[in-house]
């Protein structure tokens, strides 16, 4: 959801004259290995099984490509986007066309593009300005058409349209009254519709020619909210799954019987929740779900994919994601994340059991030390327990199960949302700063989803408190296990983990040794106030889970929890970065803090992009804010560094204010 001074002296007296960087023998990994273009990601088989696609660099920037399934060496560019890469495309159900959403300079009005694979046509399905396309459903049985949501009409209401993909003619299906999302099944009939209620919590109807019935289907409050929600209909439109929290705390997988409503549980899992399966690609029964605690796994339900997930758990040389199948279910892509190797691409042949590599996504990556992942579960003071994610650098000497022999300094990375989560894997930020020769360590704080209804709700009304409190606690859980000194922390994250940061440095301003803020709001009363119309239907949510702008009580909450309101306290260096474009964050969040810390004259460097928004999609603007912030660092926390040299003018980065607090940046800019 809305998922970065004193004088110089300052600077020198964060760290103890005796700090020193611990030495690090592993060769330094250059940043654009890291973070420049994949050579390719996003792969897709086509339903038919003939092309296989997938998302590679043109002339420098990300395109869409395809080739023939039998000779993926023929591969062609379809696109030519020149400036803004194109992150990820998907095939249209007769396999003519491939579809991909592009918006601009970072605004997420997210248009919906195709091209045809064998001519190479581009059309702009959705020619319309200050829009934003969802697509609702894409079917197995219908063929040419699909239902795409646009809210041009009306910015806070997405209005339902089946889209002729020959032609590309947009006929309205539902308009849109109020409710949040549809539901529709495999023949592209409009089933059901979501609605906020007041109190933060949602219903749901059964639409009957085109109209919702008075009485809900189902409902549920705010506590049930984010984890109950209708999935998928079966083929024959007979059976409707959800993922369901009611009654229980973890969201499990039902399946309702629509004709009597009756529900049947088909798996759940105390530990966290089920949100994912694997369906029949004819049927669109159920065979397989997934669930995500400490890894991601499947597990199969009926014997139809029991032997393929089993020899894909023995083979795949990682953790394994099915990313595609085809309708025939022959054939399959698989994603592999070993951790430790770049991320990779397999087709798997289901009669064979043969699985053969595509490609692999960095294999500039091949043979650079990249480390280990560790798993932790850490108690915060209440007892709560935060699933987290440990890297450490070389120097830490770690042993078995990642228990450092040398403490080093560490970097807390906060995930944004906070309504989403931090998940086991190769991370790019994780495996650039353990090379730095920092640990780097990731924690799901409550408020966090994917581990019950009852740990997000421990984060209702706490931003900037108790959910501020569990980041504080993991420190001193990586304090007392060896990981790290207390002296020796930055803390670094974008959208909520950039509140965080701002969080961490103004109301514990002695905490953190220094702090990253990218796209962070600094005034959660503003925040609140600029967040895009076609979020209306989750406002409410928004009100009843971090405080509510309509009330005097709620004013003085958010008031409370603003770090812009305490800038004044703030000690320590910190960078910002952020995008002009931004419409989860508006700019204006980076400028307040930035303008009310040099009203005070304390020092802050702020770096803004005009062409990007909610994040640094375009790999240049990437590699050049994270340039700074890897020698911002380096004088912080005493690690490695590699020189910022030309990427910031290769960038379209403006250093608005403080170039002279961060190191080299002044000289980049020459």
């Amino acid at each position: 959801m809305i998922r970065h001074v004193l004088p110089v002296l300052l600077f020198a007296s964060v760290l103890p004259a005796h700090a020193q960087a611990p030495v690090n023998d592993a060769p330094l990994i250059e940043r654009a290995k890291i973070f420049g273009n994949p050579s390719k990601s996003g792969g897709r088989i086509s339903p038919d099984g003939k092309w296989l696609s997938w998302i590679a660099p043109r002339d420098g920037v990300l395109n869409v490509w395809v080739a023939p399934a039998g000779n993926p060496a023929q591969a062609r560019p379809l696109t030519e986007e020149k400036v803004r890469p194109i992150r990820s495309s998907f095939w249209s159900p007769d396999s003519k066309t491939l579809l991909f959403i592009q918006d601009k300079g970072g605004d997420e009005n997210f248009l919906l593009y195709g091209v045809n694979v064998v001519s190479g046509k581009q059309a702009s399905y959705t020619p319309f300005e200050k829009t934003r396309v969802r697509i609702v459903q894409i079917s197995s049985k219908v063929k040419d058409r699909i239902l795409v949501g646009v809210n041009n009409r009306d910015a806070r209401w997405h209005d339902v349209y089946s889209l002729d993909l020959a032609s590309g003619k947009l006929t309205l299906v539902q308009q849109n009254d109020g409710y949040g999302g549809y539901v529709a099944d495999e023949l592209l009939n409009v089933r059901i519709a979501s609605k906020a209620r007041a109190d933060g919590g949602m219903q749901y109807f059964r639409i009957t020619d085109g109209k919702a019935e008075s009485t809900p289907l189902a409902e549920v409050g705010l506590e049930d909210a984010q984890t109950t929600a209708p999935l998928a209909f079966t083929a024959d439109g007979k059976t409707l799954y959800w993922t369901d929290s009611r009654g229980r705390n973890t969201s499990a997988l039902l399946a309702q019987d629509v004709a009597s409503g009756k529900t049947t549980l088909v798996a759940q899992d105390p530990r966290a929740d089920i949100s994912d399966a694997l369906y029949d690609t004819r049927t669109g029964k159920v065979q397989a779900y997934s669930v995500d605690y400490l890894q991601h796994e499947y597990l199969p339900l009926t014997n139809d994919l029991k032997a393929d997930l089993a020899f894909l758990k023995k083979h795949a040389k990682g953790q394994f994601n099915v990313t595609s199948r085809t309708e025939a279910d022959d054939k399959w892509l698989v994603g592999v994340d070993a951790v430790t190797a770049p991320a990779s691409s397999w087709l798997y042949d289901r009669k064979s059991k043969k699985l053969t590599q595509l490609y692999v996504t960095r294999p500039e990556l091949e043979g650079a030390p990249l480390l280990p992942m560790y798993p932790q579960q850490i108690k915060a003071r209440d007892g709560l327990t935060l699933v987290s994610y440990l890297t450490l650098p070389q120097a830490s000497k770690a042993g078995a199960g990642g228990v450092p022999s040398q403490a080093v300094p560490m970097v807390l990375l906060v995930h944004g949302g906070p309504w989403a989560r931090d998940t086991y894997g190769y991370n790019s930020y994780h495996q650039w700063l353990a090379n730095r020769g920092y640990a780097v360590l990731s924690v799901n704080y409550r408020g966090s989803t994917g581990f019950g209804k009852q740990f997000i709700s421990a984060g209702d009304l706490q931003w900037g408190r108790k959910m501020h409190d569990d980041l504080l606690d993991a420190v001193q859980w990586a304090v007392k296990s060896g990981v790290t000194t207390a002296d020796k922390v930055a803390i670094m994250g974008g959208s909520y983990g950039g509140y965080a940061t701002l969080a961490g440095m103004a109301f514990t301003p002695t905490t953190f040794a220094c702090g990253v803020d990218i796209v962070g709001p600094s005034n959660l009363f503003t925040l609140l106030q600029t967040i895009p119309p076609y979020w209306e239907a989750g406002k409410q949510q928004f009100y009843k889970r971090m405080g509510d702008p309509t009330t005097e009580e709620g004013k003085a909450l958010l008031k409370e929890r603003s770090p812009l309101n305490f800038a004044q306290n703030i000690q320590r260096p910190l960078l910002i970065g952020q995008g002009a474009n931004d419409p989860r964050v508006n700019v204006a969040e980076s400028d307040q803090i930035v303008a009310a810390m040099a009203a005070k004259n304390i020092p802050v460097t702020y770096v803004l992009f005009p062409d990007e928004g909610h994040g640094f999609a375009r790999p240049v603007n990437n590699i050049a804010f994270n340039a700074v912030t890897e020698n911002f660092l380096g004088q912080c926390l005493a690690g490695r560094a590699e020189p910022i040299g030309a990427t910031l003018k290769a960038s379209t980065a403006q250093v608005k204010h403080g170039a002279g607090f961060a190191p080299g940046l002044e000289e980049a800019m020459r």
